[in-house]
């Protein structure tokens, strides 16, 4: 164990996490990304799955933002009857 890591262990007061357990879900995290999901075969580092994780999530925060962006425009060049049509299946 390195010994950063086993500093912060013993001040955290948490729970320890095993090395296996933090591989388990590196490996989770890796299928769940769209880039690196078919290269199992491939070892791919903890901390490229670590930064393509954060990469994506921000890729998903801007691409929600640009949605919601889109629909309030959307609303807003409706008429009345189809803007209260599209927040009712939104809300459903």
């Amino acid at each position: 164990m390195s010994s950063r890591r086993s500093r912060s262990s013993r001040h955290s007061g948490g729970p320890r996490i095993s090395e296996d357990q933090i591989n388990d879900l590196v490996n989770k995290l890796q299928q769940l990304l769209p880039e690196l999901r078919n290269r199992s075969s491939d070892k791919v580092s903890a901390s490229r799955v670590l930064q393509d994780t954060c990469n994506y999530i921000k890729s998903l925060h801007r691409e929600v933002d640009d949605l919601s962006d889109r629909l309030s425009e959307l609303l807003e060049s409706s008429d009345t009857t189809q803007a209260a049509l599209i927040r009712s299946l939104l809300m459903q």
